[in-house]
C-alpha cells in the first residue's frame, strides 16, 4: 500500500496521525532490519555472531514513524518560549527555511519477508539527487597518495542491508584489538562524507543521516540513568544476529557513551549531524531530505536538548570532559571552545533548514536569541591577543558590580609563563575555556578553525587567528600538521589534569611523569587538515592550506595513514596510533578537493550575519537591566 500524506502549509506536530494498530517495541541497544525494531522476546545484548555462508535477512521497512517522544518535547520544553526582543527579531529571517516547499511523506507497506532487493533503505528520493551545481575537476591526474587514499576509503565502507551507511574509524588489517575502531563514528564520518559528496557520491551520506536519525530516539542507560531525548550516538556498529539455523539478521548497535571510556555521552555528535545535513543539501541540491518530517523532528530534538533552560548564566554550552573529539580527560570541562564553535555552526545550520510550520517562528526566535548572546560572549570574553593579555595582567579582582571590568574574577597570576613569550605582536586566538576564576589559555585548533568557518569570530579576529598560525608555524604545524592543542601539559599539571592518563603521554610514567606531545595532549592530527583548508579558503589564504597539505602528503602514505603523531614537532607516528585511520585518509582527500575547487568551499562555511549583531539579549522587555556592554564591545571588535 502506498500512502501519500500531503503536509499543509502550517503543519504542527500535534496534527500528525499514526496507525496505532502497529505496535512499536523498543530495545535498549540496537535497531533491527531496515528501520524496524526488535521484539521484546529477542534476547538483549546479543554478542556479534557473524555466520558466513548463511542467508542474511533484513526486514523491509513497514511504516515510516515519527518518534512519539516529540509530543513530550513540544509539551514540556520552554525553549521556544524564550523571551526575545520582538522588534529586533522581525529583522531576522531564515534563508530558504520559512519558504520551504510542502512536504510529502510516503509510507510503503510490504510483507515482512520481502528481501532487501525490493526496497531501498532511503526510499526512491535518493535517485533524484541533483549534482548539477557541483563542479568535479577531472583535468588533473591524481597522485599515488590520492589513489591509495580513495582505495582505502572505499575499503572502509560499512554496509547495512546491502546499502552503504558509513565508514570504519580505522581499517588496519594488522590490528588484532580494534576496540571500537571498527565502528562508524558520527564525528569521524564527517570528512568521509564530504569526500564522497565532493566526488558526487551522495547515497552513503544520505543513508548515514537517516540511519543515525533513527538511532537518535532510543533511550540509553548507564546504571539506570537515561540521558536527554534527542541525544545522537557517538558511534554504531552493524552486527549479525542469528534468527534460525539458516538465517541471520543485521542490526545497528549504537553507543551513546555507555560503552565509552569514562562513560561520557557525546555532546558533539548531534551538532556534527546537523552540520553534515546542511552540507549534504548545499552540495547535492537535495533539500527534500531536510524537509522530511522525521528529519525536522530530529533537528528540533537536538535543538531542544541544547537550548533547554538550566542553571547556567552563560550562553555557551556547559559540558564535561571527554564529550567531543578530545574524548579523554584533558581539563576541558566547562565551556570548551570546540563545543561552542560547533554549537554556533549547528544553530546557524538549523535556522537555514527549519521548515515553515506553526512553531517555526518561535524556534527561530530562540535560535537568534542564543546566536546573538553566544557570538557576543565568545568574541568579547574568549578573544586573546597582546592587548588583551596586557589588560588581564592589570586586572583588579573581587569586583562586585554590574560594571566590573574583570567580570569572571580572573586572577592575573593565572597567566602562564609560556604565554608571555609565545603570544605574537600581531595575531591572536580564542582561548580554550572560560569559567569563573579560570581561563584556559591553551590554543585549541579545532575550536579556532570552526570560529573562522562559522564566523563566530569577527572578520578581524579570523584573520588574526591565521596570522598567529602562520607566525607560530613550527609550533602548530611542525613536521605533520596540525597540533590538536598547544602547549602540552607537563609534570604535576599533567598528573592532576589528565589523571595521569597514559595515552596522553609518549613514554611510560614510571617512575616519573611521561613526556608530553602525544594524543590529545599536544599530538598532531592530520584529520584537522580539511578544516584548516576550509578556514584558509574562506579567509583568502589558500597558500597556507597548500603548504600544510603538501607537508602532510609527503608522509601520510609512507606512514600508512596514522591516527596521530607524537613529539613536539610531530616527527614520530603516535605510540598508540591506529594505522589506516579513515578520517586521516578522508581529511587529506577533502583538503585536496577543496583546494582544487575552492568555489565549492563557499557552500560549507558561513559569512558574517550583520543583522544578528543588532539583537541584544539585554533588551528584553521585562528585564531590569539598564546597562549593556554590547555597544562598547562592538566598537572595539566589530570590523
Amino acid at each position: 500500500m502506498l500512502l501519500n500524506i500531503q503536509k499543509p502549509a502550517s503543519l504542527g506536530f500535534e496534527s500528525l496521525k499514526f496507525d496505532h494498530t502497529r505496535k512499536l517495541h523498543s530495545h535498549p541497544s540496537r535497531i533491527l532490519g531496515s528501520w524496524s525494531v526488535l521484539d521484546r522476546t529477542q534476547k538483549p545484548n546479543v554478542p556479534p555472531n557473524p555466520i558466513w555462508g548463511q542467508a542474511r535477512v533484513c526486514r523491509a521497512r513497514g511504516e515510516h514513524l515519527i518518534t512519539r517522544i516529540w509530543s513530550n518535547v513540544r509539551n514540556n520544553s520552554t525553549v521556544v518560549e524564550t523571551r526575545v526582543n520582538d522588534n529586533n527579531f522581525e529583522r531576522i529571517y531564515v534563508q530558504g527555511g520559512l519558504n520551504a516547499k510542502p512536504l510529502v511523506v510516503e509510507r510503503i507497506d510490504k510483507d515482512e519477508n520481502t528481501g532487501r532487493g525490493e526496497e531501498s533503505v532511503v526510499g526512491s528520493e535518493a535517485e533524484n539527487v541533483n549534482y548539477e551545481n557541483l563542479e568535479v575537476s577531472v583535468g588533473r591526474e591524481e597522485s599515488e597518495g590520492e589513489k591509495e587514499a580513495w582505495r582505502l576509503l572505499q575499503d572502509a565502507i560499512v554496509t547495512y542491508c546491502g546499502s552503504p551507511v558509513g565508514t570504519l574509524a580505522a581499517n588496519d588489517p594488522g590490528d588484532k584489538q580494534p576496540l571500537n575502531y571498527d565502528q562508524v563514528f558520527i564525528r569521524d564520518f564527517v570528512p568521509s562524507a564530504l569526500a564522497f559528496l565532493l566526488k558526487g557520491e551522495g547515497e552513503i551520506v544520505r543513508n548515514f543521516l537517516l540511519h543515525t536519525l533513527q538511532l537518535q530516539s532510543w533511550e540509553k542507560t548507564v546504571d539506570c540513568y537515561s540521558p536527554g531525548q534527542g541525544l545522537m550516538p557517538a558511534s554504531f556498529k552493524v552486527r549479525s544476529v542469528p534468527l534460525d539455523e539458516n538465517k541471520t539478521e543485521e542490526v545497528l548497535d549504537p553507543d551513546f557513551g555507555e560503552s565509552a571510556i569514562g562513560r561520557v555521552a557525546p555532546v558533539d555528535s548531534g551538532l556534527w549531524w546537523i552540520i553534515l545535513l546542511r552540507a549534504y543539501g548545499k552540495i547535492t541540491g537535495d533539500y527534500a531530505l531536510q524537509e522530511r518530517v522525521d528529519v525536522q523532528t530530529g533537528i528540533k530534538l537536538i535543538l531542544n536538548l541544547c537550548l533547554s533552560d538550566g542553571f547556567d548564566m552563560f550562553p555557551s554550552l556547559l559540558v564535561t570532559d571527554g564529550s567531543c573529539m578530545i574524548d579523554r580527560r584533558m581539563g576541558i570541562h566547562g565551556h570548551p571552545l570546540e563545543i561552542q564553535a560547533l554549537f554556533y555552526s549547528a544553530l546557524r545550520s538549523s535556522r537555514e533548514m527549519l521548515a515553515a510550520d506553526d512553531g517555526a517562528k518561535n524556534w527561530v526566535r530562540a535560535i537568534n536569541n542564543r546566536l546573538s548572546a553566544l557570538s557576543f560572549h565568545i568574541r568579547e570574553y574568549y578573544w586573546l591577543d597582546m592587548k588583551k593579555v596586557n589588560e588581564i595582567y592589570r586586572y583588579k579582582t573581587e569586583e562586585y558590580s554590574t560594571d566590573a571590568t574583570n567580570k569572571f574574577n580572573i586572577y592575573p597570576e593565572q597567566i602562564p609563563h609560556w604565554l608571555m613569550d609565545w603570544i605574537p605582536e600581531k595575531g591572536g586566538y580564542m582561548i580554550g575555556n572560560l569559567q569563573p576564576a579560570h581561563m584556559d589559555f591553551r590554543f585549541f585548533t579545532l575550536g579556532n578553525l570552526w570560529s573562522i568557518i562559522s564566523s563566530l569570530g569577527t572578520p578581524k579576529q579570523n584573520k588574526s587567528v591565521l596570522k598567529l598560525i602562520e607566525s607560530k608555524w613550527d609550533d602548530l604545524m611542525g613536521h605533520m600538521p596540525l597540533k590538536i592543542c598547544y602547549p602540552a601539559l607537563e609534570y604535576e599539571e599533567w598528573r592532576i589534569i589528565t589523571g595521569s592518563d597514559p595515552k596522553n603521554t609518549t613514554l611510560p610514567i614510571i617512575p616519573c611523569p611521561g613526556r608530553p606531545w602525544s594524543y590529545h595532549n599536544g599530538g598532531s592530527w592530520p584529520t584537522l587538515l580539511w578544516q584548516f583548508t576550509l578556514a584558509c579558503i574562506k579567509m583568502g589564504r589558500t597558500d597556507l592550506a597548500t603548504k600544510a597539505v603538501d607537508l602532510a602528503e609527503k608522509r601520510l602514505k609512507l606512514d600508512h595513514w596514522p591516527e596521530y603523531y607524537d613529539t613536539r614537532n610531530g616527527k614520530f607516528i603516535g605510540k598508540q596510533s591506529r594505522l589506516y585511520q579513515t578520517w586521516t585518509i578522508a581529511g587529506f582527500l577533502t583538503s585536496k578537493m577543496l583546494l582544487e575547487n575552492p568555489e565549492t568551499a563557499s557552500r560549507l562555511f558561513w559569512d558574517e550575519d550583520y543583522d544578528l549583531l543588532e539583537i541584544c539579549v539585554c533588551a528584553l522587555s521585562n528585564s531590569g537591566r539598564k546597562k549593556c556592554s554590547r555597544g562598547a564591545a562592538k566598537s572595539q571588535i566589530l570590523v
